[in-house]
């Protein structure tokens, strides 16, 4: 039995018909189960905090960015947190070029989201396995607590078949961070700075390929805002200035493709709406397309998470109903 097939076994599955991403059955919750977030007008998130992690430059632009920028417009003030420093050098580039670059189309995309500030952990590209989960964990409590952070944004730690170490890594030490970040008996020393306990409440997890999600988002009024993101990052594939690259390269052959539009900003813009996160999202992200999903739901675009929150408390209901005068 295939590994794949044996975990399908175990739960029930939600596929968009009829497209390519059927070949990925996603780990779904019962239809009944699956939330769909839609958008709220004025700002009722305001006062919150939103803690946007990511171990590389562009895996937020392209997993998540829209519900970042959705959050944001409802009030949240948002921090981006990236954990490696993106230093893996290609054939003819130097790691400081590389690790520069990364730097600033790191603080781009945060910037196009509308994110406050940017924290650098530094690691060591793929090299995240190699070092103290504690290490790692005992920062992201600090960040935490410093940030008094309500809600994350980051690799789901449940996701199967995820490669990269520092995906899994990062994922791992931030689940094992938000829990321990709430409690007084971890790192006391913060307290003694002055620092409070915070417990991170709400999780959108979001994974690569197959994945488990609960949640729908809807993302159709702040798509341009994921695109401006995804055009801010362009250290790294697969979107950045990849549609001017492509509309230059068909022009020199005496070419030319009408879906990229006349210059090189309609071109950057519509190659990352219609092939990164639309008719060729399989290949260059490893998931679906997010207008596909949408579709799915009845929704224009959208994006979908793992999502984990409070639950609530059945006392204050149950002491209305049952607490009586002596």
């Amino acid at each position: 039995m295939e590994r794949r097939d044996f975990i399908q076994q175990g739960f029930a599955f939600s596929m968009i018909p009829g497209s390519a991403a059927s070949r990925f059955k996603s780990e779904a919750a019962p239809a009944e189960q699956v939330v769909i977030e839609r958008p709220v007008s004025g700002q009722p998130h305001k006062g919150k905090v939103l803690a946007v992690i990511q171990p590389h430059c562009d895996d937020i632009s392209l997993f998540a960015a829209g519900t970042v920028a959705k959050l944001i417009k409802e009030g949240y003030e948002g921090y981006m947190i990236r954990t490696t420093n993106d230093d893996h050098a290609g054939r003819g580039e130097t790691v400081g070029d590389v690790v520069k670059n990364n730097l600033v189309s790191n603080a781009m995309v945060a910037k196009a989201l509308g994110l406050k500030k940017v924290f650098d952990l530094g690691y060591r590209n793929h090299m995240m396995d190699n070092y103290s989960m504690q290490d790692i964990r005992g920062r992201l409590i600090f960040l935490f607590r410093v940030l008094q952070v309500d809600t994350l944004i980051c690799y789901d730690p449940w996701g199967s078949y995820e490669e990269n170490p520092d995906h899994y890594i990062t994922a791992r030490a931030v689940e094992a961070a938000r829990w321990m970040a709430g409690g007084g008996r971890d790192y006391p020393e913060h307290f003694e700075a002055g620092l409070k306990p915070k417990g991170v409440a709400e999780r959108y997890y979001f994974a690569r390929g197959p994945q488990l999600f609960n949640r729908v988002v809807d993302i159709t009024e702040v798509l341009e805002k994921k695109i401006d993101a995804n055009l801010a990052n362009f250290s790294q594939g697969p979107a950045g200035e990849a549609g001017a690259v492509l509309r230059r390269k068909l022009a020199d052959q005496g070419k030319y493709l009408p879906l990229l539009g006349q210059n090189d900003n309609e071109a950057n813009r519509n190659y990352i709406k219609h092939f990164v996160l639309d008719m060729d999202s399989l290949y260059l992200r490893g998931v679906p397309s997010d207008r596909q999903i949408g579709e799915a739901y009845q929704l224009g675009w959208a994006e979908r998470f793992h999502y984990i929150g409070p639950e609530p408390s059945v006392l204050p209901e149950y002491l209305e109903k049952n607490v009586r005068n002596k």
